[in-house]
């Protein structure tokens, strides 16, 4: 897929900041709802629960700008958003209730000491993740988040008679009815905000259908300042080694995300680049840990909306960084991204959820066809898939080893490593290697990382015409 906007490229104004909404709109949902959903678990007043969200929201918009820009060797310098993470939400709910949220604040804050660590051998966990392995995971991540549009279709708890009733069903068609004609019809700057398009498209027709709720943007107060260290910092064993079981989940994960991302930017990715994106989620989560904030993870429908539209720019994502702050100083503003019902965000995640999968499946084709890959392709898809869709699989297991593997992505990852390690390599299997990655290098599809983002490029002056070509553009030198 041709790219509108390259990695550095610097879109008009006016279209860098409609598409920045587009990522909000498409993220700002599920940074809210990790700390609402676990503030209101362990029974914290409103104003407390608020102060939560606002934290979320500053320190994802802050760290979603180092990520995008660069800080030093903080930052991988790509389009990533950074948010609360879903990964962490039962294990905060549980020390929420022991220990409070200075409980979590505390094991969040050794937890993501452990990912910083992590960083400075990038190098070395690369070297786990060829083509063979890290198809998997990109796909894996596709295909296990669907739950999530699919529950935000239903909008209601499962085998409820009020889950996925009619209405809600039309919302998420029409939603994704308007991405795909758009996405397939427009031309330019419009067909890469299919998704924000689609988002409005759906959002009119619930309101005209009386499905918007409104009264959270009466409710929300118009300015709230970060308050460091409201809720303290303590420390207990239990909550730590729960928190870095989560945290490795997260690595995982965010592995993945920089893999696809890299991927739907035609860029290449070495140990050095994906040291500098866990650096920068680990350095965001302690951080935020002062600052009440849930532990952060790059988010993966954003992966799906730069492989849709085609917008690579990381100027346009930084600017989603800069917005997010916004709403996390002046709740009003944030308050209305979350009027938009979760039918609506439904519809438009099938496609976003799906063009990650995508991006997985492109890299599994990168790699040697041979039958010992297609071996660990099947098993660890079938692994990862197996605890995701039966999860009572591991109820006999300890509690530790099955909190480790009752996410799909990390059992997946998990059996993708040990057996492209343990299963032997015949004289064909090293030569297919080796053809592929020639191949790979010789691509005029992908340019390395960090040899191509230190100068920004000029702004894209593409003619419309340019943009519908179908040949790939040749790579800077």
């Amino acid at each position: 897929m041709k790219l509108l906007y390259e990695l550095n490229d610097k879109p008009p104004a006016g279209s860098t900041v409609l598409l920045a909404i587009q990522h909000m709109l498409a993220s700002i949902g599920g940074i809210i709802a990790v700390p609402l959903i676990v503030g209101t678990a362990i029974g914290l007043p409103t104003g407390d629960v608020v102060t939560l969200i606002n934290a979320a929201l500053f320190i994802s918009g802050a760290f979603t700008i180092i990520q995008c820009i660069g800080f030093g060797p903080v930052g991988i310098r790509l389009p990533v958003v950074m948010g609360s993470s879903f990964a962490f939400l039962g294990i905060a709910i549980g020390i929420g209730k022991a220990d409070g949220v200075s409980g979590i604040m505390g094991a969040a804050l050794v937890g993501a000491c452990m990912v910083i660590v992590s960083a400075f051998f990038m190098e070395q966990i690369r070297k786990l993740f060829p083509p063979v392995v890290s198809g998997v995971v990109v796909t894996l991540i596709g295909l296990t988040i669907l739950p999530v549009a699919m529950n935000w279709v239903g909008d209601a708890p499962a085998g409820s008679e009020h889950f996925a009733t009619l209405p809600k069903l039309f919302l998420a068609a029409i939603s994704l009815l308007v991405v795909l004609l758009v996405a397939t019809y427009a031309k330019g700057s419009v067909a890469a905000s299919a998704i924000v398009i689609g988002l409005a498209g759906g959002y009119l027709v619930a309101l005209s259908m009386g499905m918007v709720d409104m009264k959270q943007i009466g409710e929300a107060s118009w300015f709230a300042a970060p308050e460091p260290l409201k809720f303290g910092l303590s420390f207990s064993w239990p909550a730590i080694v729960s928190m870095c079981l989560a945290y490795i989940v997260v690595i995982a994960e965010a592995t993945g995300d920089f893999l696809a991302l890299a991927s739907n930017c035609h860029r290449t990715i070495s140990g050095k680049d994906l040291k500098r994106g866990l650096l920068g989620d680990g350095i965001g989560s302690a951080v935020g840990s002062f600052f009440g904030a849930m532990p952060l993870a790059s988010f993966s429908q954003n992966v799906g909306i730069v492989g849709i539209t085609g917008v690579a720019s990381r100027y346009v994502v930084g600017t989603t960084g800069a917005l997010l702050i916004l709403a996390g100083l002046f709740p009003k503003f944030g308050a209305l991204a979350v009027t938009v019902p979760k039918p609506v965000l439904g519809g438009v995640g099938f496609i976003m959820f799906g063009m990650i999968a995508y991006a997985g499946i492109r890299m599994l084709v990168k790699a040697a066809d041979t039958r010992r890959n297609a071996l660990v392709i099947c098993v660890s898809l079938a692994a990862g898939l197996a605890v995701t869709i039966k999860p009572s699989l591991l109820q006999h297991l300890h509690h530790d080893i099955a909190q480790l593997l009752h996410s799909g992505i990390t059992t997946g990852t998990i059996v993708a490593v040990v057996l492209n390690l343990v299963l032997p390599k015949s004289k064909e299997d090293v030569h297919a290697e080796k053809q592929a990655e020639e191949e790979e290098m010789n691509s005029e599809h992908t340019i390395p990382l960090s040899e191509d983002t230190t100068e920004p490029a000029m702004a894209s002056t593409s003619s419309q015409s340019d943009v519908s070509t179908d040949q790939p553009s040749k790579p800077t030198q």
